[in-house]
């Protein structure tokens, strides 16, 4: 298996046609083949080696995209008084994330962001949720391209309207100066609280996004992969073993969909606490 990995990243060096030999010979064995980092670097659909190379995972996330659209414009071309199931599920969500993550978080001051912040909670759970959709089987934001973009989204949204608030001088002095501390313990707070406000705060977001979308993927990868091998490649008793990993399998099935959830949640509520610290006066 090492020296198939290693060819594999000779031949996308190389070039497609030796890229497509590889994976032609990687799926034509009997042997059980664990999941790597290659899934999340496939080979390129179209103009490859160019600024918009399109690949498997650009793919995902534009259906992602199209069916977001589609779901929403759907719902809201057919919304009625007494509504639909579909408007049912889109109204508890619009009303979940106004209740339990913008009100209870900024109160008043998040009525202006909730359009925004609604918009990155939807999104996120259609770009993460493609990870256990078949034939997609990989999630949108397992790579760290978009949950970057959209932490970098919500990064300037927050320091725009802190300046904007506070002016530049009135938002530093406020974030890296905090108030009732001896002056001499700003030499040690307020580089961390540079670094956490410039860096780590969009670093995390994107970070923690990404990390999970990528475990997820490997864990299900993990399983399944070791179902087929039991099922179709192995002999004897351990045929039966599948039906161990093919229920792992299905249990981790269930638990990314909690997780893509729960990661949609997670990155929403930050941002809105950013955004909150970003309007605060003192914290």
């Amino acid at each position: 298996m090492g020296n198939l990995l290693a060819a594999a990243i000779s031949a996308e060096a190389a070039g497609s046609e030796e890229t497509l030999s590889y994976w032609q010979q990687l799926f034509s064995s009997d042997g059980f083949h664990a999941p790597t980092i290659a899934d999340f670097f496939p080979p390129a659909i179209l103009w490859e080696g160019t600024i918009f190379e399109f690949n498997r995972i650009m793919l995902v996330r534009v259906i992602a995209a199209i069916a977001l659209i589609a779901v929403f414009w759907v719902v809201a071309s057919r919304a009625k008084v007494v509504p639909s199931r579909g408007q049912a599920t889109i109204e508890f969500i619009l009303d979940f994330v106004r209740g339990q993550i913008v009100e209870p978080v900024m109160g008043e001051k998040g009525k202006r962001f909730l359009p925004f912040l609604t918009t990155l909670f939807i999104s996120i759970v259609f770009f993460n949720i493609t990870g256990v959709v078949p034939f997609l089987n990989i999630a949108g934001t397992s790579l760290i391209g978009l949950p970057l973009f959209m932490a970098l989204w919500v990064y300037v949204l927050y320091l725009s309207v802190g300046i904007k608030k506070h002016g530049l001088g009135g938002y530093l002095k406020a974030n890296l100066f905090p108030p009732g501390v001896p002056k001499p313990i700003y030499f040690l707070l307020t580089p961390i609280e540079a670094l956490q406000v410039f860096i780590l705060r969009p670093a995390t977001l994107a970070l923690r996004l990404a990390a999970n979308m990528i475990s997820g993927h490997l864990l299900l990868v993990l399983c399944f992969a070791a179902t087929q091998y039991f099922f179709f490649a192995a002999t004897g008793a351990l045929k039966a073993a599948g039906v161990i990993s093919f229920a792992a399998g299905f249990a981790f099935v269930l638990f990314e969909i909690f997780v893509a959830l729960l990661q949609a949640y997670v990155f929403t509520m930050l941002s809105s606490v950013y955004l909150n610290m970003a309007l605060e006066d003192e914290h």
